[in-house]
């Protein structure tokens, strides 16, 4: 309940917040127009297309530009380049979603230096609690995004209710390090502790490959011919998972929970190979984002975490307008 709260009370302040930006943020900037630069953890995921969409919706609102870089692939190594590059253009603020929590705090510390505010989006950097005083990856101004355990555990209760409250299921996830699914993996099990007839198997790192996390589903199916369940901690986790289930003829029986839901997912959830997609508000991230940006640099205070919502979408509630308008941008 608590939780609940504190995420009502972040969303009304950020809705405020929203609200003075758009009403006078630029008259107080009179004179310049700034400019935001989003960098994704990757640009050919529908998640981040939908976020950009979303930052680019409030930046024409603001009148500002915004700039869209990123890499093709998710990874601190194809990453860093970007963010120098983006840091040598000198945009005012910088939001981005870190693909390592430790490999990108060198390298933001140099946005800082440079002058350029910096916001992290979706994942974050060390602990992801800044402005603390306390260790040297607290300097972002705000994090902005889903509360990523709390998805997990929404994963997991839907998917013990599927399965029966009984049987194996395991963790399909990208690799250790990446805070956000780190932390739905994190929410998950912490969840299944209370359903004691569940056992949850190892977890399965798949380096973001939807093909490595389908050969690992029947690897495991192999092992555990009475796999009950398998929660995808992302889009290619998830999507890989039913594949392997698909492949290995067990649609149906192997229930499959996906995390992230992109339009392609609908045909998915009708046929029953997946039975729920957790769907984050990347569009709402995005959007906050650069409101926030756009608030600080006008001397504005802003929420240290800004968190956005979750929609569960099943094969009862797809066609409803009102969960369907939360399906990714492809």
């Amino acid at each position: 309940m608590l939780k609940a709260i504190g995420m009502k009370v972040i969303t009304a302040a950020v809705a405020a917040l929203a609200i003075g930006a758009l009403a006078g943020g630029t008259a107080e900037a009179a004179g310049k127009k700034l400019t935001i630069a989003l960098i994704p953890g990757l640009t050919t995921d529908a998640f981040y297309i939908t976020m950009h969409k979303g930052a680019q919706a409030a930046a024409d609102a603001l009148g500002d530009t915004l700039v869209f870089q990123g890499a093709p692939d998710f990874n601190p190594v194809t990453q860093v380049p970007v963010l120098d590059a983006v840091i040598a253009r000198h945009p005012d603020a910088i939001l981005i979603a870190p693909t390592d929590k430790v490999q990108l705090v060198q390298p933001l510390k140099k946005a800082v230096a440079a002058g350029i505010a910096v916001i992290t989006v979706d994942t974050f950097i060390g602990t992801g609690h800044y402005q603390t005083g306390a260790g040297e990856a607290d300097f972002p101004l705000s994090y902005v995004a889903s509360d990523n355990v709390l998805g997990g555990q929404i994963a997991a209760r839907a998917l013990a209710k599927a399965i029966g409250d009984k049987g194996k299921v395991y963790v399909s996830n990208v690799k250790p390090g990446v805070s956000t699914t780190d932390q739905r993996e994190e929410g998950f099990k912490s969840e299944m502790k209370g359903h004691t007839g569940i056992t949850v198997l190892e977890t399965q790192f798949n380096d973001d490959d939807a093909n490595k996390a389908a050969s690992q589903l029947q690897s495991v199916l192999a092992r555990n011919p009475d796999l009950a369940g398998v929660f995808g901690a992302n889009l290619f986790s998830a999507m890989g998972a039913a594949s392997g289930v698909k492949q290995a003829g067990s649609a149906g029986k192997v229930k499959v929970a996906a995390f992230d839901a992109p339009g392609s997912i609908v045909k998915d959830l009708k046929s029953g190979l997946v039975d729920m997609a957790i769907a984050q508000h990347p569009s709402e991230i995005g959007y906050f984002g650069v409101i926030a940006a756009h608030a600080i640099l006008n001397g504005q205070s802003i929420p240290v975490n800004i968190g956005t919502g979750f929609t569960v979408m099943d094969k009862n509630n797809i066609d409803d307008p009102n969960v369907s308008k939360y399906l990714y941008v492809e």
